[in-house]
């Protein structure tokens, strides 16, 4: 069994700049509108080595958002760099009504559509529209554009502050084999603090169904509560994902597992954090070879309040071994880890913390930590808030945010 096995003084081998054996660079500087500004999410690679991703600004400076609403862009390497392309802008009406802020990363089936989230926009019964869910189309011609279809608006119906289909999804989407989408939304449900669906496509156009409502017994809410990652198939058809609230009374999150019964899918919390070794649990789940299942937490009580990751053993079936960030490696990683299939070695990427605040790039490597990357100016990118993905040759991509005066990066970096 893999196991994390670490222990604080382990956490303090982590390497120097000097001593890193890691290549960083920027493969892309975001130019803000109409080029896109502060991309949060994660990418996805084509079978060309076209990087697509989303920014939550830039674009079109129009509707509610400034300056603009956000893109989905495409990053396609071209004798040594990189050009990008604008597929689409958000918000091209003054009520956002094809969604605004993308925060997710896009899911590509095997015909090239990509798929996606706005959290926002979409009209419904939001302060700033309740969200959307959307396809991209790549051009029947060379040259000509990509075709932009909204598939589904949420909380069209209801009264105020009620949206049984669910609000607000900020979280990637899963693609099942038959084309089927999964997601979660951080709001809406049965008493607001989100759901589990599904979109399905049939004769008829694509429909909404929602798996599971958070909280519907009410306060504190033991099954959890508005979950901010997307789901995690196993490969029995379960579904895996963690919830930011709920859980115990002081409200830490939790890991949950849907299982599809007869009629409907049953919940069943895997691990609720309690004080004082409570966690604010985003990140999405990953499962390496042997069923294990990893995620990542962005703050911790007790200690140590710096986040870490952790392992759900599939043998024992509880957290089996935790990682704690202690500032020089990382502190606050929001999104999970990956794990590289070949190695089984963790890769992901903390907010903060690292040498200047701004962040890092790690590995795990069987009980060693070691710092890829630390982001240390303006230039380079600054507090990652998404996982990585892999190439064939082992190369790891990013995205990092920026600040006032630069709109963030998309790095490569090779271990």
């Amino acid at each position: 069994m893999k196991t994390l096995g670490l222990s604080v003084a382990v956490l303090l081998l982590s390497c120097s700049v000097a001593f890193c054996q890691s290549q960083y660079k920027v493969i892309y500087s975001f130019a803000g509108s109409p080029d896109g500004a502060f991309p949060v999410s994660e990418l996805v690679a084509d079978a060309a080595g076209n990087l697509y991703g989303t920014t939550e600004s830039g674009g079109n400076d129009i509707g509610n958002c400034y300056p603009g609403c956000g893109t989905v862009f495409e990053l396609s390497p071209a004798g040594g760099s990189w050009i990008e392309t604008v597929l689409y802008s958000f918000c091209y009406d003054q009520i956002c009504s094809d969604g605004s802020g993308p925060e997710a990363g896009l899911v590509l089936d095997a015909a090239g559509n990509l798929y996606g989230t706005a959290g926002r926009g979409g009209g419904g019964n939001c302060e700033f529209g309740c969200g959307t869910l959307f396809e991209l189309s790549p051009p029947s011609s060379p040259g000509a554009e990509w075709t932009y279809t909204v598939l589904y608006q949420f909380c069209l119906a209801g009264g105020d502050n009620d949206c049984p289909d669910g609000a607000n999804p900020f979280s990637r989407l899963t693609l099942d084999a038959s084309g089927n989408l999964y997601g979660t939304t951080s709001a809406g449900g049965a008493g607001g603090p989100g759901t589990v669906f599904e979109l399905s496509h049939g004769q008829n156009g694509w429909s909404e169904v929602v798996l599971y409502k958070f909280c519907a017994g009410g306060f504190p809410c033991p099954d959890g509560a508005a979950p901010m990652a997307g789901v995690t198939f196993d490969k029995q058809g379960n579904l895996y994902g963690t919830t930011r609230d709920g859980g115990t009374r002081s409200g830490n999150g939790v890991v949950y597992r849907l299982t599809h019964g007869q009629t409907k899918w049953h919940e069943i919390v895997l691990y609720a954090p309690t004080q004082p070794e409570g966690a604010t649990l985003l990140g999405a789940t990953s499962f390496d070879s042997e069923g294990n299942l990893y995620s990542t937490y962005e703050r911790r009580g007790g200690g140590s309040g710096l986040g870490g990751v952790f392992q759900l053993s599939r043998k024992y079936g509880g957290v089996e071994r935790s990682l704690y960030f202690d500032g020089p490696n990382g502190a606050g990683p929001v999104s999970g880890v990956l794990i590289d299939p070949k190695t089984g070695y963790l890769y992901g990427t903390t907010s903060g913390y690292g040498y200047d605040n701004l962040g890092t790039v790690y590995q795990i490597a069987g009980r060693k930590l070691t710092v890829l990357h630390h982001f240390t100016s303006d230039e380079d990118g600054i507090s990652p808030q998404a996982s990585l993905i892999e190439d064939a040759q082992g190369n790891l991509y990013g995205t990092a945010t920026g600040d006032a005066f630069h709109n963030g990066t998309v790095f490569e970096i090779t271990p």
